[in-house]
């Protein structure tokens, strides 16, 4: 059985110390204490009392050192609750009958209650008999008005037998006695029957700590003047513990500026410690002393955790025991589900352990790291591991929660990076050379990252206990990544298979948990595939990763639908692409931080504009995306704005200017190397502007030098500059067979069509022209795709001259349908495609001048949903800013 929790009493000497048998009573034991010199008055707390006494019970419950007994007292010497008062200070020789009774009855014979001689105080021993209890109600219940019983230190008495009898009294009394107890824990009376009556008022522990106010005064009697973050600062380390207050204050009279000793004073102070240990620690039994100073260095903790830490299975009695003892231990929030020490108990107790056992707290920080880990909190069993200077642990802890994916992730300016960084370099671990790896990706530092994953595989390889599925897989997870870092993209890949191989073999709830470990191999993958030119396969992959709802990998996620984006936009698929685009930009506004507005995808929704012919919106996304914002540079980024700004400027005439652009498309140093797909990409359009400059046969020889110059994109472009070099015959054998054809890319099948049209417009015939014409219209219509036709434009007037079918089908293409007659001061807005139901409701909106909050109010839709649609909006109506979009709404009929 555990001993029971006590805490002391002031101590008497044993000249002055009640005893049985005829002692005399101690008279200071009557007197209500004298006030401090530094007294501050607390006139919420005394008024709290002044109500109390109208009821038969009130409660003044603290630690010791809370300011329990002074309150009392100055209550009581004020004069106010109107009725006599009886003083007693107990102690725990007063805890038998006859001593404590003799002490009860002459108590209300200085009140003024006039209690018969003939009651004889019980004998020693046991509860009093009943007939002393009734007649000394009785008595009570005769009096003119109540009597006021105050019994400061009922904790110190540790038999129940006094509450018991005592509350028969105050039953029986008529309401003419009220009590008032003051002790460091609930006295064993029946509290709940008083509190469930409205007949209980309660002082505890929250109600006695200091205010600012208060604390201020404390310390303007002490002549110390703190700044106002100074006393929060003060406030917060004491809690408002009173005694703590006061020996800070006087620790802080004779200090030169106190404002910057505020900062380094502990509850290690001596006065402090001195206090703490006569009063709280001394005398505990020597198990709970011991549990009090091993817990010392947790935080907040539950009583399993306790357990785990200091090897005892009466951790939840012992903490409870403590809680309800007010001996600075506490629970922590709701409940009694977590405890914590007061902030200078804790101090204490640490500087206390490390005096007698300092050998002890590294196994018991691993212990707790231990008991963390195992519960799924990996950083504050990291803490714990870093702590106990145990690297090797805390590196373990790491690799077997399978978080090494959270390290690759959040980068150096993690919490765990953070509690990671004074990781030794040379530690013989495999766990702690793939962490050391991990960290230096974080960093950026590919050759030492290399270096330390080397090191890891010759210790996993040379452990003769082997190693374990976690770290096999946090090894390649790591070695997927620096991969990709290093542009090796048959490394990403192979290393990218094994990694799901060995997620394939994960346990499932781990990879709830860690969802980011299948989104960063798939991530690498996807990427890898695209730059390889498997843009399908990427493509594939990419879905994958965008559709993942694991919370912690966004940044991973808005990078698969940036490059998704790219690749759907290179496929002629605008609508998706811009769906893609603004999925991963919404992403990112909702995250907010450095992933905010990503590059990639604004070049997705540049590149749409610019196939849309819409010069003005693919400028402002391009404007937006700098590729010097990406770090490692990427080839892709580079290629894509150099491909999409060359476009835009052969859109407005600026041909040598498109062709200059190209060239900043190449292999950025350092950087990773463009997808094929992009590059080959930047090789036909260079081509196709030369057919436009009228140099086909430099068109032909760049065409050329391309890996697969018999397929259908160079096939087309190949023809288009034997057409513009006068072959019209070969043009068109070569282009023939694609247009229109099954499997045909749908940009290609457009590009044939125009080809074809522009082949037989030189030539004369004008039916076949028009009859091709017609198919490439009916081509670009279902993505409003308008670059490629407005680009042979001028080759192709004339064949519309005569015919209004046509017309009305360019028209259309052209936006022109959606106009309205009277919409001639924006003749030349191009309307791209119709605004969805939703977007019609926010353009209302618009128009009607609401903020964005208030739209999404009225449409019960989030803010980031709204300003998505007002993008889109811009996009559709060619505006930059709202009342623009307005201004072009209602001159097209739209609102």
């Amino acid at each position: 059985m555990t001993a029971e929790l006590v805490v002391p009493a002031p101590i008497s000497s044993p000249a002055a110390a009640p005893a049985a048998g005829g002692d005399p009573l101690l008279q200071s034991k009557f007197a209500v204490p004298e006030p401090p010199s530094f007294l501050v008055a607390r006139p919420r707390l005394t008024e709290r009392l002044a109500r109390g006494v109208r009821e038969p019970v009130t409660l003044v419950v603290g630690p010791a050192g809370a300011g329990k007994t002074q309150l009392v007292a100055t209550w009581a010497a004020e004069g106010t609750p109107g009725y006599p008062i009886g003083w007693i200070t107990l102690e725990e020789e007063d805890g038998p009958s006859d001593a404590f009774w003799a002490y009860i009855l002459e108590a209300l014979r200085r009140a003024g209650v006039p209690v018969a001689a003939s009651l004889s105080v019980p004998r020693a021993g046991g509860a009093a008999d009943r007939s002393f209890l009734v007649r000394l109600a009785s008595a009570l219940a005769e009096q003119p008005e109540p009597v006021v019983l105050v019994l400061d230190g009922v904790s110190n008495l540790t038999s129940p037998h006094w509450a018991t009898d005592l509350e028969f009294v105050l039953r029986h009394a008529g309401r003419m006695l009220r009590l008032v107890l003051v002790g460091r824990w609930d006295p064993p009376l029946p509290l709940h029957r008083y509190r469930l009556a409205g007949r209980l008022e309660e002082v505890r522990s929250e109600d006695l700590a200091f205010t600012s106010d208060e604390a201020a005064e404390l310390l303007i009697l002490h002549q110390v003047p703190l700044s106002r973050d100074g006393m929060s600062q003060l406030l917060q380390h004491t809690e408002g513990w009173a005694a703590g207050l006061r020996l800070f204050a006087m620790a802080l009279e004779d200090a030169g500026d106190a404002e910057s000793l505020i900062a380094t004073i502990t509850g290690n102070e001596a006065t402090i410690a001195e206090y703490f240990v006569d009063e709280v620690l001394r005398i505990q039994p020597a198990h709970v002393r011991t549990f009090l100073l091993e817990t010392s260095i947790l935080d907040t903790f539950t009583p399993e955790l306790a357990e785990a830490v200091t090897g005892r299975a009466d951790a939840r009695w012992l903490l409870s025991a403590l809680c309800r003892q007010n001996a600075f231990v506490q629970p922590a929030g709701d409940g009694l589900t977590a405890y914590r020490c007061h902030r200078l108990f804790a101090e204490l107790l640490q500087a206390q352990l490390s005096r007698e056992a300092h050998e002890r707290i590294p196994e018991l920080h691993r212990r707790a790291a231990s008991w963390f880990a195992g519960a799924g909190q990996i950083t504050e069993a990291i803490s714990h591991a870093s702590a106990a200077g145990d690297w090797a642990l805390a590196a373990t802890i790491v690799v077997e929660d399978y978080a090494i994916g959270r390290l690759l992730l959040d980068g150096r300016e993690s919490r765990l990076s953070e509690q990671l960084s004074a990781l030794p370099d040379d530690l013989e671990s495999p766990e702690g050379a793939v962490v050391a790896a991990a960290l230096a990706l974080s960093k950026r530092d590919v050759e030492t990252s290399a270096g330390h994953l080397e090191r890891a595989e010759e210790l996993m390889m040379s452990s003769p206990a082997g190693y374990s599925p976690a770290l096999a897989l946090a090894h390649l997870v790591t070695d997927v990544v620096l991969a990709r870092l290093r542009d090796d993209l048959d490394g990403v890949l192979h290393a990218a298979a094994a990694a799901e191989e060995m997620l394939a073999e994960t346990p499932p709830q781990r990879l709830e948990r860690h969802g980011e470990l299948r989104a960063l191999v798939l991530g690498a993958r996807g990427d890898a595939q695209s730059r390889v030119g498997a843009i399908d396969a990427a493509a594939v992959t990419l879905t994958e990763v965008a559709n993942t709802v694991a919370g912690s990998c966004e940044g991973v996620r808005i990078g698969a639908l940036s490059h998704l984006a790219l690749i759907e936009a290179h496929r002629g698929r605008l609508r998706h692409a811009e769906k893609l685009a603004d999925q991963a930009t919404e992403l990112a506004d909702r995250i907010g931080g450095t992933a905010s507005r990503p590059v990639g995808a604004e070049l997705a929704l540049a590149w749409v504009a610019m196939e849309r012919y819409d010069i003005d919106t693919a400028g402002r996304h391009l404007r937006a995306a700098d590729p010097r914002r990406i770090r490692p540079a990427d080839g892709m980024i580079h290629a894509a704005f150099a491909l999409i700004r060359s476009r835009r400027l052969q859109a407005r005439g600026e041909l040598r200017g498109a062709l200059t652009a190209l060239g900043d498309a190449g292999h950025v140093p350092g950087g990773l190397a463009a997808p094929c797909w992009l590059t080959r990409q930047v090789t036909l359009t260079q081509a196709r502007l030369l057919v436009t400059m009228s140099r086909p046969d430099q068109a032909l020889e760049t065409v050329g030098r391309l890996s697969e110059p018999e397929a259908d994109d160079a096939t087309v472009v190949r023809a288009a500059a034997l057409a513009a070099a006068g072959d019209a015959q070969q043009a068109w054998e070569l282009v023939e067979p694609l247009a229109g054809a099954a499997g045909v890319a749908g940009p290609v099948s457009l590009e044939a069509w125009l080809v074809l049209a522009t082949v037989a417009a030189r030539r004369g015939e004008v039916d076949d022209a028009r009859g091709a014409l017609r198919q490439a219209l009916r081509a670009a219509a279902p993505e409003s795709q308008r670059r490629a036709v407005q680009q042979v434009w001028a080759d192709l007037r004339r064949v519309l001259r005569d015919d209004d079918e046509l017309a009305a089908q360019y028209k259309q293409l052209q936006g022109g349908a959606h106009a309205s007659p009277a919409a001639s001061a924006d003749a030349g807005v191009v309307v791209f495609e119709a605004l969805s139901k939703r977007e019609m409701e926010v353009l209302q909106g618009m128009a009607a001048m609401l903020p964005t909050e208030e739209i999404a109010a009225t449409l019960y839709v989030s803010v980031n949903t709204v300003k998505t649609h007002v993008r889109s909006i811009l996009r559709k109506l060619s505006a930059s800013r709202r009342n623009e979009a307005v201004r072009r709404a209602r001159s097209l009929g739209l609102i």
